[in-house]
């Protein structure tokens, strides 16, 4: 069901509002911005310098393809957990520590390299590393958005936190390709290695926000359910989730087949492969650049048709086209990558309410990621059945699908605009004739309502919403009843896991959304009687 209570005055919408460069007027910004460009180069620079390593040394396009698979697939096994973590611990204290886990993994990358121990099985697994420790740290790196930037440039700042990739993206593969040719992949993954160190140096000087007080630290696992619980109760998310795994799968076949059809189809060298690579990466940074004009012309969800379009139309091209047409198509599908991921980010990071957004982000990544690397391994292994060239065409047509499916699939209307800032629940504390500690539980919460005839339509469609709200922080097995002895007389109830969690749904977890709902439902009716009962544990006899 949409959420469809009107938009709050602090909501947004997923536009990008005012200058695309307006979040680099924020010093704190500005310098993680230009730590995480750095470091982005590094990582697209020892991304092609693997590929182009397996490729001189007779790897197979299926093989090449697993240096895509291997960074991308930690998202698979990792991202969820790493969104607790971002949203239970100090997200600097963890960025920090990561990053230098990164940059000693990719010291050990150097030496191996250097001394001539690198082979494809050590490669693949200093790469899978590499990605798991950058897994567990993406949403914390999104995640920290909103403490940097006032709300309404937040899909400026997702804007350009694509440009930081795909500005890697362009410049990187072109240097990597020279520095491989020159002097090798060593060179290469030391400059990565080295990369790690301005984004320390970033965090450092960062001042450690604030963190409001938690009425309770729940349980990993606890955690866990209760970001699943959020994106199943919210069907804004939810959609979001679906069209971010529709485009990645079919997507990732040209990020992971791009070195084998340069060499194979086109029959380019490294800086062939580089040009291609930086083609891409060129049209992302004017995606980003050219995103207030696109979103003040396209709706969000026609921005993901015609870029699923575009970017199929590039796909193809690599297949069947020569270079002089392949290169400039490729440089309108970045302008499409980008549309379409800083769509779907800004779009999550504007949905997901600030206690639980590390752990919608996480899943997001999932989705995004996650799907970029199971295709990158089944893009490869239908390579090694039927060619590279008709893989590609096989995706194309895929995402041709995903550009028409916005027909019946859009963007929920309320995508981005509702309002998600904490807000004071709307009824006094409990009275409660004793202080239950945090983990007592379950308790069943009950609450009565009276309502008048005329209002008894407006009231089940209130209620409808609330029962959302409710499961979304924290509520299970929601039911709404219908007195028989007493007209007019309705009784809302549900179960709550504990009672440090239904602290938490009344202190921390309450957004000016959920707010809005509870005053729709008290427009078409009158709270009578709250209750609170726990499950009681009966003695062993």
């Amino acid at each position: 069901m949409v959420e469809n209570v009107p938009v709050s005055e602090h909501s947004n919408s997923t536009g990008t509002a005012g200058s695309a460069w307006a979040p680099l007027r924020h010093p704190i910004f500005r310098m993680l911005w230009f730590a995480q460009t750095g470091s982005n180069l590094g990582g697209w620079m020892q991304t092609v310098a693997a590929q182009w390593f397996l490729v001189q040394t007779g790897a197979g396009s299926a093989v090449v393809a697993w240096v895509q698979a291997a960074s991308l697939l930690p998202v698979l096994f990792l991202s969820l957990f790493a969104g607790v973590l971002a949203d239970r611990f100090d997200r600097r204290g963890w960025l920090l520590t990561m990053n230098i886990v990164s940059a000693a993994l990719a010291l050990v990358l150097t030496v191996l390299s250097a001394v001539g121990a690198l082979g494809a099985p050590s490669l693949l697994l200093m790469t899978f590393l590499l990605g798991s420790s950058a897994a567990l740290t993406a949403p914390a790196w999104q995640a920290i958005q909103p403490d940097l930037v006032p709300h309404d440039e937040i899909p400026a700042a997702a804007a350009l936190g694509g440009i930081t990739v795909n500005a890697a993206r362009a410049v990187g593969p072109a240097i990597a390709g020279v520095l491989v040719a020159w002097s090798g992949p060593t060179s290469v993954f030391a400059i990565n290695a080295v990369s790690f160190a301005g984004v320390v140096f970033a965090l450092l000087r960062w001042p450690r926000p604030e963190r409001p007080k938690r009425a309770w630290n729940e349980p990993l696992g606890e955690a866990i359910v209760a970001g699943i619980r959020y994106l199943v109760a919210g069907p804004v998310v939810r959609r979001l989730l679906l069209r971010s795994l529709m485009f990645a799968v079919p997507a990732g076949s040209l990020w992971s087949l791009l070195p084998s059809a340069a060499d194979g189809v086109l029959h380019l060298g490294a800086a062939g492969y580089g040009l291609l690579l930086g083609m891409l990466g060129i049209g992302s940074i004017l995606g980003a650049v050219l995103m207030p004009l696109i979103t003040r012309r396209l709706s969000s969800s026609a921005v993901l048709g015609v870029s699923a379009a575009v970017f199929a139309f590039g796909t193809l091209c690599i297949a069947w086209w020569p270079l002089v047409i392949v290169v400039p198509v490729l440089l309108v599908a970045g302008v499409a990558w980008t549309a379409t991921l800083t769509t779907l980010n800004a779009a999550m990071q504007l949905s997901a309410a600030p206690w639980v957004r590390a752990r919608a982000i996480s899943v997001y990544l999932l989705a995004l990621l996650g799907g970029q690397g199971v295709g990158a391994v089944l893009w490869g292994a239908v390579s090694s059945v039927v060619g590279v060239s008709m893989t590609l065409v096989i995706a194309a047509g895929l995402l041709g699908l995903v550009a028409l499916s916005v027909l019946l699939l859009p963007l929920h209307p309320n995508t981005g605009r509702l309002d998600r800032s904490i807000q004071p629940y709307c009824a006094p504390e409990p009275q409660l004739v004793f202080e239950p500690e945090p983990t007592d539980g379950p308790l069943t919460v009950s609450v009565s309502y009276r309502v008048e005839p005329e209002k008894e339509a407006g009231f089940l469609v209130a209620m409808s919403i609330l029962r959302d709200s409710r499961r979304r922080t924290g509520a299970a097995g929601w039911t709404l009843e219908r007195s028989a002895d007493a007209a007019g007389s309705f009784r809302e109830e549900f179960r709550v896991r504990s009672w440090g969690e239904y602290s938490a749904a009344r202190t921390e977890r309450w957004t000016g959304q959920d707010a809005a709902v509870m005053a729709r439902v008290r427009e078409n009716a009158e709270v009578v009687t709250e209750s609170h009962e726990f499950v009681v544990r009966m003695p062993r006899r």
